[in-house]
């Protein structure tokens, strides 16, 4: 097991802190930009940052710069999205240590020029992609 994510409900987290902790504990639903960061240390390791959260790109990076500052480990992960909704999180999970940007293999159809998925993960399309 390599973490445990979000395994209590947000708001209801403080016995995080009081417990060890032998696998890395992601915060999830209790992560959203750079002002939840703080409400997080001491009760998880791991953040997972959604540009759906985040507000968008910008932030997102502030954030996860913020949270790799304040001792944090980051994954970034998503919302069930099109590949241009995820194309930007590609770029946020530069560095990430674990990745979860599977929403566009969830669709039924995504758009032309998508992102392709092989066993190494997630690859940025060609600039079709963006119209």
């Amino acid at each position: 097991m390599e973490l445990v994510e979000q395994p209590l409900p947000a708001g209801a987290d403080d016995m995080l802190a009081e417990i060890a902790r032998p696998v890395p504990v992601c915060a999830d639903e209790s992560c959203f930009d750079r002002a939840s960061l703080a409400g997080l240390k001491g009760k998880y390791d791991v953040v997972n940052l959604k540009l759906d959260k985040t507000g968008g790109l910008t932030e997102g990076l502030f954030t996860r710069d913020l949270a790799r500052a304040m001792g944090f480990q980051v994954m970034v992960g998503c919302m069930v999205g099109s590949s241009l909704a995820m194309a930007p999180a590609v770029i946020l999970a530069q560095g990430a240590a674990w990745t979860d940007l599977d929403g566009p293999l969830l669709l039924a159809e995504d758009r032309p020029h998508p992102l392709w998925y092989d066993g190494e993960g997630v690859h940025p399309s060609d600039a079709n992609l963006w119209g």
